[in-house]
């Protein structure tokens, strides 16, 4: 069994959903739901990591390890490493970022990418995708696209459509032209603690501030990135007004497992 941790960065502020992390899911707050399914998985320990007080008391509600994190950072990459170097983790633990906002997060993905990580030494990242489903995903920009070669590692993320087809572009098409290239990025990821005390020392990529993907700064800097295809389908997250009420009709329903 994989040795790893969990930290979930539970911000107060966002600007489609202002206090996420605490807006009501069936009884409970949002990061409750997220830390249940996260203490499921096989880590070690589970650490929520916020910037505001009141998210903090929640957590300690719960009865979970919580540390608070700076409001200056520039990314979430940026706040795990806080967490790692406060908690005090070793320079080759492993630590997987679960986002706060992912209340139904399988913990079987949890487990795969740390396994994963764990499993390829030549890595600094892993994480994980899904096949596209059809065209209109290829050509929606909050679907983050990528890339891999032979030996799963990731050659490219962005939020463009990708490979590019060109003689099936060329002509009116309705649907994927090669349907096993086309993969979605899913968010979640596994580090190894040395991968984050180098990373806040690089200066952001142009890549990176251009797509508006934080991953494009390791791959500008030369770290592999692992991908592999998750082991179960992963619920979409709450980003939106909209997202939070189909997940609260799915626990109302009882549809969660």
């Amino acid at each position: 069994m994989t040795a790893f941790k969990v930290v979930i960065p539970a911000r107060y502020g966002s600007s489609r959903l202002p206090a996420k992390p605490l807006l009501d899911i069936a009884g409970k707050p949002m990061v409750a739901h997220v830390y249940q399914r996260a203490l499921l998985s096989d880590a070690q320990q589970v650490v929520i990591a916020t910037d505001d007080e009141r998210i903090f008391n929640v957590a300690k509600e719960l009865g979970a390890t919580v540390v608070m994190t700076s409001t200056e950072h520039p990314s979430g990459t940026d706040r795990l490493q806080e967490v790692a170097q406060k908690m005090g983790w070793a320079s080759d633990d492993i630590i997987v970022n679960v986002q706060g906002d992912e209340p139904l997060i399988p913990h079987v993905v949890i487990n795969q990418v740390a396994a994963n990580l764990a499993a390829h030494p030549q890595a600094g990242i892993a994480t994980l995708a899904e096949p596209l489903q059809d065209l209109g995903q290829l050509t929606n920009p909050n679907i983050v696209k990528l890339v891999r070669d032979y030996q799963n590692m990731a050659m490219y993320f962005s939020r463009a459509p990708m490979p590019w087809a060109r003689d099936a572009f060329a002509e009116a098409i309705t649907s994927l032209p090669v349907p096993e290239l086309y993969l979605r990025h899913l968010g979640i990821y596994a580090y190894r603690v040395s991968f984050l005390n180098a990373y806040v020392q690089w200066p952001p990529a142009l890549l990176e501030q251009v797509e508006a993907l934080e991953q494009l700064r390791a791959l500008y800097y030369g770290v592999k990135i692992h991908v592999d295809l998750a082991a179960v389908n992963l619920p979409a997250g709450v980003d939106t007004l909209a997202d939070l009420e189909r997940v609260r009709q799915l626990f109302a329903q009882g549809l969660t497992d």
